[in-house]
């Protein structure tokens, strides 16, 4: 008798599926390698964590590489993603350490980042110019430019989402 395979053939695979498989993959590894699981503790955007916030502009960034055909390497645009705003604290708790919040958290998130990661230079591009204009040094990568854009669209979003409760 002939051995069934048991493979749902109505699932059909798509980039979307796929970019979300890598991300959820490499966060995984992050949470069991580091600290990573404390940014699910930290408000970023209205009701939105850290941890959504990174996994938004990750898939965000992927899209965007993939829907204009860019030359990018996806672990090193998932990664830098994910790790861009690992500065793991509570920016709208007011004290000295967070004003300017804006201009410091990059290199917060690469301190962090790299105390507990190893890290190539594409990804320490990615987490230390995502803030530009902001940061006066542009992105030198075609990842950290992507990033940097789908920064600023994910926060938008996160804004407006957050008005509309």
């Amino acid at each position: 008798m002939r051995e069934q395979n048991h493979f749902n053939i109505n699932k059909i695979f798509t980039v979307e599926d796929a970019i979300l498989e890598q991300i959820s993959a490499t966060a995984a590894f992050l949470e069991a390698n580091g600290r990573y699981g404390l940014t699910r503790n930290y408000y970023h955007h209205g009701s939105t964590t850290i941890y959504e916030h990174c996994r938004n502009v990750a898939f965000t960034s992927c899209i965007i590489a993939n829907k204009f055909h860019l030359c990018v390497n996806y672990d090193w645009l998932i990664r830098g993603a994910l790790l861009h705003d690992y500065y793991l604290y509570d920016w709208h708790v007011k004290e000295k350490e967070h004003m300017l919040h804006g201009f410091r958290h990059p290199k917060t998130a690469w301190k962090n980042a790299q105390q507990d990661y190893q890290l190539d230079e594409v990804e320490k591009n990615i987490i230390l110019c995502h803030m530009f204009p902001l940061t006066i040094v542009p992105p030198m990568t075609m990842e950290g430019w992507i990033v940097c854009i789908a920064d600023k669209i994910c926060a938008v979003n996160e804004i407006r989402k957050g008005e509309k409760r």
